[in-house]
């Protein structure tokens, strides 16, 4: 009971964030999917982190139950250049395939490395998603990081509908420019 309400509270995130409908279709949570960066910040969906809380690559722990399931993790911006005007859709952060079930992203293979949110205005959603692979080696690296596109990507590797989703927030820190006096 307690799993499916927090099934149902992750959905509503996602929704509310529109990482549904403007990143992903509709899916159902079956997999545990647990983001950590450093400082043990865990990311939960529509929290806030500050870009130098993401300089590095964040520990991601995957649940499952059977080591010969493999997963791909995408991480995109999913607000680029600006949610204003978000013309070039998705920009690629990371990429990691044939990650075992019940293991850590650090297992998989790294296919595109990580690269830190550094957005430069406004709010920007930092959107990690979780497929399962039909097998091992069967996804690749896109030649490019800019408007990337989760669903086809998905769709042009056979992934299907993703397993597991969480996002952040992230802007640009302050401290900088203004009025001085």
């Amino acid at each position: 009971m307690l799993m499916a309400r927090a099934r149902v509270r992750d959905r509503e995130t996602l929704v509310v964030g529109r990482v549904i409908g403007d990143v992903l279709e509709p899916f159902t949570k079956s997999v545990s999917l647990k983001m950590t960066y450093s400082n043990n910040r865990e990311v939960t969906s529509g929290c806030e982190l500050k870009p130098s809380h993401v300089v590095n690559r964040p520990r991601v722990e995957i649940g499952g139950d059977d080591l010969r399931t493999f997963y791909t993790l995408v991480m995109v911006d999913a607000d680029t250049p600006s949610p204003s005007d978000p013309n070039r859709k998705e920009y690629l952060h990371w990429l990691v395939t044939d990650i075992p079930a019940t293991t850590a992203a650090s297992f998989g293979q790294e296919i595109v490395s990580y690269e830190s949110p550094q957005p430069t205005m406004g709010i920007h959603r930092f959107v990690s998603v979780l497929f399962r692979q039909l097998g091992r080696q069967t996804v690749y690296a896109p030649e490019w990081r800019q408007n990337f596109n989760t669903r086809d990507f998905s769709e042009n590797f056979n992934l299907g509908l993703p397993v597991a989703a969480v996002y952040f927030n992230c802007q640009r820190e302050g401290g900088s420019g203004g009025r001085r006096l």
